[in-house]
């Protein structure tokens, strides 16, 4: 007999592949993101069953995994498929045309962007995860003559996108210490490591599990906790919508978020839980798994703590104009 796991993993391969291509096929598939014969109506009351979700193989995302594989989903009356991306702005675009429903680990600092600009009316169904400490963190070679964060001034620092949330947060604690900023440098989290190696940057500004692999593959020193002050606990990433994807299914959508506060119950009172996750979905071992640092996982939404990073936005220039974080959450 087929478990919830199993099952699950029938409707999502773990490996990523061109995000192009794997939305086709679900498309195809499912009949433009409904197994519902079309008429996309849903069992339990719920406007349609059939959830798609692009993620990211990141450990923000294990509260989705484990709601797909312990079966919360199934629970909830979902069918969840998800779609796996390099980068969560890969799948804005089809955020955007409907063609998937939420974004996971979608980092807050793009997609507010993108509603203050009018390309996306944001909706934030559940935050994904905080900054814990070390859960990012910069990292200089062994060697390296740079020793404190003062010495970061000009040198050339990687960041997976440029003006996002690594460069926000780092900027902020360089700012508490009285440090002049870097010059960042856009570098995909996997190809840090060969970066740093050959050279070709300074530091890298990694997350989990990258952040503990350049660790352990060149001994790479850390210089500062990217989580430090004054910037713990803040919110990075969330699952994210549409405004007219929440209001035409309500049901859906709090189905969904009844399924992921309880997997982020799971993820924040078992950490074993997580760890035995991450193999599942991101190309890390179970033994690397074992000393990864893990985000903070957020059982509820708390537009304070989303403030925090809209107000930094603002002070950076990220956000040209006030937006209150309480008007975007679907409660």
């Amino acid at each position: 007999m087929s478990t919830p796991r199993d099952r699950s993993r029938a409707r999502s391969t773990g490996k990523p592949t061109a995000f192009a291509v794997a939305l086709l096929m679900t498309v195809v598939a499912c009949g433009g993101g409904s197994d519902d014969g079309g008429s996309g109506r849903g069992g339990k009351g719920l406007e349609r069953s059939s959830v798609t979700v692009a993620a990211l193989p990141l450990a923000d995302d294990a509260p989705l995994y484990l709601a797909r594989d312990r079966g919360l989903f199934e629970k909830e009356g979902l069918d969840v498929r998800i779609q796996p991306v390099q980068q969560s702005i890969q799948a804005l675009p089809a955020l955007s045309k409907g063609q998937v429903d939420v974004i996971a680990s979608a980092n807050y600092v793009t997609f507010l962007q993108a509603h203050e600009k009018g390309t996306l009316d944001l909706r934030i169904l559940s935050e994904g995860a905080r900054v814990a400490p070390h859960m990012m963190d910069v990292l200089v070679p062994e060697d390296s003559d740079i020793r404190s964060v003062a010495d970061l001034k000009g040198k050339k620092v990687a960041v997976n996108i440029l003006n996002n949330i690594q460069s926000l947060t780092l900027n902020a604690i360089l700012g508490r210490q009285g440090a002049d900023r870097p010059e960042y440098r856009q570098i995909p989290f996997p190809q840090m490591g060969v970066a740093l190696e050959k050279g070709q940057v300074d530091a890298v500004h990694a997350v989990e599990p990258f952040n503990s692999a350049i660790q352990k593959q060149l001994n790479a020193r850390v210089l500062v906790d990217g989580g430090s002050a004054p910037v713990e606990n803040i919110p990075i990433s969330g699952y994210v919508t549409t405004a007219d994807y929440a209001d035409e299914n309500p049901k859906t959508a709090a189905a969904f978020r009844r399924a992921i506060a309880a997997a982020a119950e799971i993820a924040t009172r078992d950490q074993d839980a997580v760890r035995e996750e991450l193999p599942e979905y991101t190309k890390v071992t179970a033994d690397q798994a074992e000393s990864i640092r893990l985000p903070a996982y957020p059982v509820t939404s708390d537009a304070s703590e989303l403030r925090r990073l809209t107000e930094l936005m603002e002070e950076q220039g990220l956000l040209t104009k006030t937006i209150d974080p309480g008007t975007l959450l679907v409660e």
